[in-house]
């Protein structure tokens, strides 16, 4: 699968709706079949930056989320609320899910 995290840092008077101003873009790139996940989380330290999670099923899926209309919808209207170009960190990898983190194995409960 293809792995994405971006980091967005947006402007100040609209961080709290960055949510919706994405909105949009987050449904429809949700709705593609090689789409895997797609998750926004807000920082803790930092509440003008978002980080995007997001994976596709396989080279040809990560091509055709850039090249669909609302990916390119979004590269128009959303740099507006940004402070800066976002940074990611975007990868290939050999699995198709979340692998379990081990270390912190959670007993049964019940």
């Amino acid at each position: 699968m293809i792995f994405i995290t971006a980091r967005f840092r947006v402007l100040s008077e609209h961080a709290d709706r960055w949510p919706e101003i994405a909105g949009d873009f987050t449904r429809a790139t949700r709705a593609e079949a090689g789409c895997l996940w797609f998750d926004w989380s807000r920082s803790i330290e930092n509440p003008d930056e978002y980080v995007l999670v997001e994976a596709f099923r396989d080279d040809e899926a990560g091509a055709e989320h850039v090249q669909s209309d609302h990916f390119k919808q979004a590269q128009q209207t959303l740099p507006q609320y940004l402070a800066e170009t976002p940074r990611v960190i975007n990868t290939t990898i050999p699995q198709q899910d979340w692998s379990v983190l081990g270390e912190m194995t959670v007993p049964e409960r019940g």
